[in-house]
This record gives C-alpha cells, sequence and structure tokens, in this order.
C-alpha cells in the first residue's frame, strides 16, 4: 500500500486580505495562520504514516521579506525527514524561478523539480515515479503537460502541474492544458495547483486540485485542507480529505425583518453567531456580516453604520472568546414600505421618491449616473481603490449604494448634529 499527501497553494506568510485592525480581534492567530495550517499538514503526515508528500506550486505567495519564511518552512520539513518522508515540490506563479531571489538550502527529504523542463524522480522501493516541472516565470502561457515523459510501466505514475485546466473563473490561465490532454498521458494521478477550490476534475480519472490549505480572503469559504491519497495493492486509488485551515472565512446572514430597533438587530447578530459557534470546531473565524430584511429599524442602523458595526464587533468579542473577526458588514435591509410612508412627508418624502424612483425608473438612474459620472472621476485614486473601483455602468451596484446613502442623508437632514 502507497500512501501520499498532495497539497498545493500554501502561500506561507501571505498577508490575508479585508481584515481591518480593531482592538480584540484575534490578529496574532490570524497572522500566523498559513504557518498553523502548515503545521497541521506536517502532523498530518506523520500521523497518517505517508510515503511522501506532494506540493503543486505557490509554496510561498511571492519573494520573501526575509529569510524568516524559508527558515520556517525549513524547520518543517525537518520533522517530515525526521519520520522519513520525502517532499517533491513544482513552482507556481507565485513562487516561479523569476520571482523568488532568496533562498535556502533545504533537507535533503526535499526535492525541488527543474523549471526549465519536465523531470521525473523514481521512487524505486514503492515503486512509483513523479513527473513535474515547476514555473520558470511568473506568466507561462504553454501547456507544459504536453512535454511531461511517457508513463514508466510497472510503476505508479503520478503528474505534478501547477496549471488553469481548460480555464478556471477568478485564476489567470497560466500553463493551460485540456483533460483530454492530461488523461492521455495515461498517469495514474495528476496532482494539480493552481485552482483554490478542491475539485475532481474528471470524474474517471484521479485528476485532482486540493484546493488551497488556508483561505486567504472572503471568496475562500468553508473548509481547506489537503488530500490523502491511498494506493492499495491493486493499483486502486482512494482519495480523502483532510481539513487543515484554522482560520475560517465565511458570510453570516442575519435576517431582521422582525426587528423594531438596533438592540432587536444585534439580538438576531448575536444568536445567529451563537450558533455559528456551536459547529466551529475551534475555528478562528472571519465572518463578513450581511443583515438583510424590509424592516422598521432600516433607517436607524444603515444611516449610523459604524456605530452599528462596531457593536458588532463587540458582541463577536465577547460571545466569540476571542475567536471572531469581522471582516466586514453589509447592511442590505430596506425600509418597512408602510412605516416609511407614515414616517415621511413634506419634502422628505419628496427626497425618498426621488430615492425610490431610481430602483424602478433605469432611465432616471442612468441619467443619475452621467450626471455623477464628472463627480467620480474626481474621486481620489485611493478612494477608488479601497472600493474596488465604483464601477458606473452597473446598475445594480448604483442601486445599492443609493440604498445605503439613502436613510444616511435623510437623518442629517432631519438632525445636522446626527453622528454617522
Amino acid at each position: 500500500m502507497i500512501k501520499f499527501i498532495h497539497a498545493a497553494d500554501i502561500h506561507l506568510d501571505s498577508p490575508l486580505c479585508g481584515l481591518s485592525r480593531y482592538d480584540g480581534a484575534p490578529e496574532e492567530e490570524i497572522r500566523q495562520s498559513t504557518r498553523k495550517a502548515l503545521e497541521n499538514l506536517v502532523a498530518n503526515a506523520i500521523e497518517d504514516k505517508v510515503n511522501f508528500v506532494l506540493i503543486s506550486g505557490d509554496l510561498y505567495d511571492g519573494n520573501w521579506k526575509d529569510h524568516n519564511t524559508g527558515l520556517y518552512f525549513t524547520k518543517q520539513m525537518s520533522e517530515l525527514r525526521k519520520a522519513d518522508i520525502k517532499v517533491f515540490i513544482i513552482a507556481g506563479n507565485h513562487d516561479a524561478q523569476s520571482v523568488m531571489t532568496k533562498c535556502l538550502k533545504l533537507p535533503d527529504n526535499v526535492y525541488q523539480f527543474s523549471t526549465k523542463h519536465p523531470e521525473t524522480q523514481h521512487l524505486d522501493n514503492i515503486g512509483v515515479v513523479i513527473h513535474g516541472q515547476g514555473f520558470p516565470t511568473q506568466a507561462v502561457t504553454r501547456d507544459l503537460s504536453m512535454s511531461y515523459p511517457p508513463v514508466v510501466s510497472n510503476a505508479l505514475n503520478i503528474g505534478m502541474l501547477h496549471t488553469s485546466i481548460n480555464g478556471r473563473e477568478g485564476h489567470d490561465n497560466y500553463a493551460p492544458c485540456t483533460v483530454e490532454g492530461l488523461v492521455q498521458r495515461g498517469y495514474d494521478y495528476w496532482a494539480l495547483g493552481h485552482v483554490h477550490n478542491r475539485e475532481q476534475i474528471e470524474a474517471e480519472q484521479q485528476i485532482w486540485f486540493p484546493g488551497n490549505i488556508q483561505g486567504r480572503h472572503i471568496q475562500e469559504t468553508g473548509s481547506k485542507g489537503c488530500l490523502l491519497v491511498t494506493v492499495d495493492d491493486s493499483r486502486e486509488v482512494s482519495v480523502e480529505f483532510r481539513e487543515l485551515d484554522v482560520l475560517r472565512w465565511d458570510k453570516l446572514y442575519v435576517d431582521v425583518s422582525k426587528a423594531q430597533n438596533p438592540d432587536d438587530c444585534l439580538d438576531f447578530f448575536r444568536n445567529q453567531l451563537s450558533n455559528r459557534l456551536k459547529k466551529s470546531n475551534g475555528h478562528i473565524y472571519a465572518l463578513r456580516v450581511i443583515v438583510t430584511g424590509e424592516s422598521v429599524a432600516h433607517e436607524s442602523i444603515s444611516s449610523r453604520p459604524t456605530s452599528f458595526l462596531n457593536d458588532i464587533r463587540s458582541i463577536a468579542i465577547d460571545h466569540g472568546d476571542g475567536n471572531v473577526w469581522i471582516e466586514k458588514l453589509v447592511i442590505s435591509t430596506r425600509p418597512d414600505m408602510m412605516y416609511d410612508k407614515v414616517q415621511l412627508e413634506g419634502p422628505l418624502g419628496e427626497l425618498s421618491q426621488i430615492f425610490d424612483s431610481f430602483h424602478t425608473d433605469e432611465s432616471a438612474l442612468k441619467e443619475l449616473i452621467n450626471e455623477l459620472d464628472p463627480l467620480i472621476k474626481k474621486l481620489p485614486h485611493e478612494l477608488c481603490e479601497g472600493m474596488k473601483s465604483l464601477d458606473m455602468e452597473k446598475p445594480e451596484k448604483m442601486k445599492v449604494i443609493l440604498r445605503q446613502v439613502q436613510p444616511m442623508l435623510l437623518t442629517k437632514l432631519r438632525d445636522p448634529e446626527a453622528t454617522l
């Protein structure tokens, strides 16, 4: 029986995106999360007594700031050497040969494949051959797999490749290849990297992306880890997922339709958070809190988003036992229409109706966008960067912005001294 771990996209010491600092949040634990996930990988490899570990690209997030990243990795590889576990690595686009200017001599149980041409490593004692090639430059646009060597007979053939096979949304089209091309190589297992979601590419073949071992932003939600691959004596391959992540990114939806005031909204959040933490299994959570529903509390929370956000953070600190970070608060509530009609009269009511018209009259919305365009172009570059740019050509995004602005403007007009 042969056992190995297939991992990829470790992005060691990657700076996690979208986490603003505030007192009481688990900042140090989050900063160390990619290292802890790697430690979990090493611990799993030793516990499962695997023969070897494959890392299919993007071990590093880019060139090291200093040698501490490399020294830490060396320490972890030394732990695997003590357990007589070999490690095979290919470079990806983030840690391509042209990107990395610093390096360290790694323990002798670690082998890094050439970035110039495909190579084959033979593990004769267990009848395994591993084929692989790393990225020489960050943007490899040719199909590297076409040059991979033929199958070695009477051996388990494994191919390692960092690729955007058939193209993958949200990932750069590096080392593109096709499913058919990989199948034609005849390998028993393809250990892919680059795509951060776990996926078996071809149901009839063992072609896998393990995903990254630690989510790095809110678009990488859910459990992250590696694959434990077992090959029995008849060459049957089975694959199991091993959870490794320390920080779990997630979206928490809070329906406040029945809320009468901000305190009710906070109570709903508190209950939702408690339910989520019961399933945490010891993970640190980075949560995007999305408040939804048609509620009479809409104006009171959306007109004071900063205050409401800090109340949310306070509850997270209190009930999260130091293991919850609020990544972002999104207020997507709508006003209670019956309540709104009673409350808004005179000029404020007319202004509110103008705002409402933008959600139903596409021509009025486009006219507003055209009028705002010169102003948008004058905004400081850093403001647009911080909001990933205000794309005025997308009406739906503009509607979201207007829904957020409306209660803030009405509150200020009612009470110029109001704190938002």
